[in-house]
């Protein structure tokens, strides 16, 4: 573990309180202790700025903590412990850009219409960094995944928002592996972060940071820790950006911004390692590609024991919670989404209360258009989760394949126990085909051409697409 890391986990660990001035010799914000009354009494603020952390590809089960049994992610598990982690939280698909449209817009992929590889996000909707930025907030979006490039409407809101560039290759480099090519990773998003930081720090900002090392399976030597598998190779690449995270939380720390700043850390999906013969994602939605992270951690460190969340929670909900936070109106229309705040669960596991009684009926939801990366529509694949119940529905020619899992008897969703539970599973049923047929919410989606430069950059991916003739 290098010196900076193990440095910062201790100080972590310690609980000491953190003073630093920042680059604009901002007055520095105190990172204390707080309570219940803290979380309460954050919409009162005027001085927070809000960290929105992507980690694309990333599963909830292959981090420590959640309880992995091999320390994948050691910095995530120390921000679970100060803050709050989402233990039951889905994305609503298993590709990249119909999940992150639902996250933006807390609606559901049919209702947000961005199903489709040519899809976009249309302009009537109204994104976070728009209603951050009419807040007096700066917007900053850094990405590397280019389904959520500004083409398809992803930039919208931002001040800036760009692809960083990537680092220069040295020359020993170069002599030592001459094939070596100088393709971004997640450093890039960081130096490009800390640079804002350093210019802009000083007034409320919003910073997303979309990482794509998990995704890409990057990792090096120091975090080569698991074995040379390609599920290792997974894990490698989780301990990987989770010491990225850890320096450039660090950086952040060290210029007094914990005391007021609210981070979020998520995914968009997950990852498949055969355990039902599929690899990789955008292909189906059972848990393994739509069971996600989700930790939040205020501005103060939460004292006593962790607040873990177990009710089912959503992509879908963040946004209307950290809008709730923030004492900030939501969007026109948002009262008609399929998010929900989830800040009376936050504030009763904080008080040591129970759940809310909605939250044991909230039901999370999945969509993916198999087809999505033809011109030609094909059939859906969708997934209704309500208590420890997951229906997933495939649908085809032939009619749809449905399954039924139990998590409380199946930890793993592997077993099928739809043949014994007709009953349960026409009532998800009905529900389920019901969510998938919903209309979009802004009317017809948009579509964009791409030509064959953005096609191949997507292809770069790992992801199969037609040329820009359509074969």
């Amino acid at each position: 573990m290098p010196t900076a890391l193990a440095a910062l986990m201790l100080l972590w660990i310690s609980g000491l309180t953190v003073s630093c001035t920042d680059a604009n010799n901002a007055k520095p914000a105190i990172w204390m202790d707080g309570d219940v009354s803290d979380i309460e009494a954050l919409s009162t603020r005027d001085d927070l700025n809000v960290l929105f952390i992507l980690v694309d590809t990333l599963r909830a089960d292959r981090l420590s903590a959640y309880g992995y049994e091999r320390d994948t992610s050691p910095t995530l598990s120390n921000l679970a412990r100060l803050g709050v982690r989402f233990d039951r939280h889905m994305a609503q698909s298993s590709w990249t850009k119909a999940s992150m449209a639902s996250l933006w817009t807390s609606y559901n992929p049919t209702r947000t219409g961005v199903i489709n590889f040519d899809d976009i996000i249309p302009e009537a909707a109204t994104m976070p960094a728009e209603v951050l930025s009419q807040n007096g907030f700066r917007t900053v979006g850094l990405y590397r995944n280019g389904w959520v490039s500004p083409k398809f409407g992803f930039g919208q809101g931002f001040d800036v928002y760009t692809r960083p560039a990537p680092m220069k290759v040295d020359l020993e480099a170069f002599h030592k592996n001459p094939t070596l090519q100088p393709t971004a990773n997640d450093e890039d998003v960081v130096k490009s972060a800390i640079e804002f930081l350093r210019v802009d720090g000083g007034q409320p900002w919003f910073l997303y940071m979309h990482l794509m090392d998990v995704h890409e399976y990057t990792y090096d030597e120091s975090s080569a820790s698991f074995g040379g598998s390609y599920s290792d190779v997974y894990d490698n690449s989780i301990l990987w950006t989770d010491t990225t995270l850890d320096l450039f939380l660090g950086t952040l720390l060290d210029r007094g911004f914990f005391g007021n700043t609210l981070i979020v850390i998520t995914s968009d999906h997950g990852e498949a390692f055969r355990e039902r013969g599929l690899e990789g994602h955008a292909r189906f939605v059972f848990k393994e590609t739509t069971e996600v992270p989700l930790i939040l951690l205020f501005p103060f460190r939460l004292t006593g024991d962790p607040i873990v969340i177990e009710s089912r929670t959503r992509n879908v909900d963040i946004w209307p919670t950290l809008y709730d936070l923030l004492g900030i109106e939501a969007p026109d229309g948002l009262d008609d989404a399929d998010g929900v705040s989830l800040v009376p669960e936050i504030l009763a596991a904080a008080r040591g209360e129970a759940a809310p009684q909605s939250s044991e009926e909230r039901e999370g939801f999945a969509h993916l258009l198999r087809g999505w990366g033809k011109q030609e529509i094909q059939d859906p694949t969708y997934a209704l989760a309500k208590g420890s119940l997951r229906y997933v529905a495939i649908e085809g020619e032939q009619g749809a394949v449905e399954h039924l899992f139990d998590s409380s008897e199946d930890p793993s969703e592997l077993n099928d126990v739809a043949p014994q539970r007709s009953d349960q599973l026409e009532k998800l049923r009905q529900r389920a085909v019901g969510m998938a047929n919903r209309e979009p919410a802004w009317g017809e989606p948009e579509a964009r051409d791409l030509n064959e430069l953005e096609l191949n950059q997507l292809r770069a991916l790992g992801y199969a697409l037609p040329g820009a003739d359509g074969r």
